[in-house]
């Protein structure tokens, strides 16, 4: 068996681990402007990341946009998933790809579409101005909502996808048996539904967070040059910086910021399943 596997561990160690070891080698060194990086061994960078006022609000930033953004797909997705799940039609198929579709396209490509639905000029703006609604264009774009409202678009498939997939597996007969006994339909889904489905809230609420917490087009086109995330703050110290030092240290504190929230909530969410 170990043998079968091990090709696959390989190309993961290889092509996932190999350039994460070296990330993490250079976040050690110090930065130097006129030799790019020295060679060394210390942990300064991360101090000096964690004491900066700027990059602890720029974590705050981005943690409340991905638990509101987590939050938010999850009561959007969950309905949607329960009516694709217990969907019975032929055209079950259908909804299932109209749901897979937004995943074809890139995260470039769906910001610069709300880019013209949100600008100045766009279509919301110019409707209503049209509609004599407004006289002066909304600042839509370039704000925390436009940011949110990106965001939930590209990571909302995802949701409704695994939890569709485990409600599928809860037996409509469970549902049917507590109706019968007198249960409301909100009782159902608070006392039968939820809890049976919380493996797959658990799955989807996890993947969309990492997502969120590392969200990049979404948070620059739509976003601005104003609205900082973790994600292009370490793009910025790599390109505009070249203080590759420092940014390899940001990197590893957003990826260890996501590994222990992730950890913490799958915990919390599945001691409440196992009881």
């Amino acid at each position: 068996m170990f043998a079968l596997i091990l090709p696959a561990v390989l190309v993961v160690a290889a092509l996932l681990v190999g350039p994460m070891v070296l990330l993490a080698r250079i976040s050690l060194n110090q930065y130097s402007a006129t030799q790019l990086m020295i060679e060394a061994t210390t942990a300064q960078n991360y101090l000096n990341a964690v004491a900066d006022p700027y990059y602890r609000g720029v974590m705050a930033t981005t943690l409340v946009m991905a638990f509101t953004c987590t939050a938010v797909t999850l009561a959007l997705g969950f309905p949607a998933a329960y009516r694709l799940a217990r969907m019975e039609s032929r055209w079950k198929s259908l909804v299932t790809v109209l749901t897979l579709i937004p995943l074809l396209v890139g995260n470039v490509v769906r910001a610069a579409g709300w880019l013209g639905l949100l600008g100045n000029d766009g279509l919301i703006n110019a409707t209503l101005r049209g509609l004599r609604i407004t006289s002066e264009p909304l600042q839509l774009i370039y704000t925390p909502g436009a940011v949110a409202v990106g965001t939930i678009a590209v990571v909302l498939p995802y949701m409704i996808l695994t939890l569709s997939s485990v409600i599928e597996s809860i037996p409509r007969a469970v549902e049917e048996a507590a109706a019968n006994l007198g249960a409301s339909a909100l009782t159902v889904f608070r006392r039968v539904v939820w809890p049976l489905a919380l493996p797959g809230t658990v799955a989807g609420c996890v993947l969309v967070f990492i997502l969120c917490m590392n969200t990049y087009a979404t948070a620059v086109l739509l976003g601005g040059s104003q609205f900082k995330m973790m994600a292009p703050a370490v793009y910025d110290q790599f390109s505009k910086g070249m203080n590759w030092p420092f940014g390899a240290a940001l990197a590893f504190i957003l990826l260890a910021a996501t590994l222990v929230l992730t950890v913490l909530g799958t915990a919390l969410l599945g001691r409440r399943y196992a009881r």
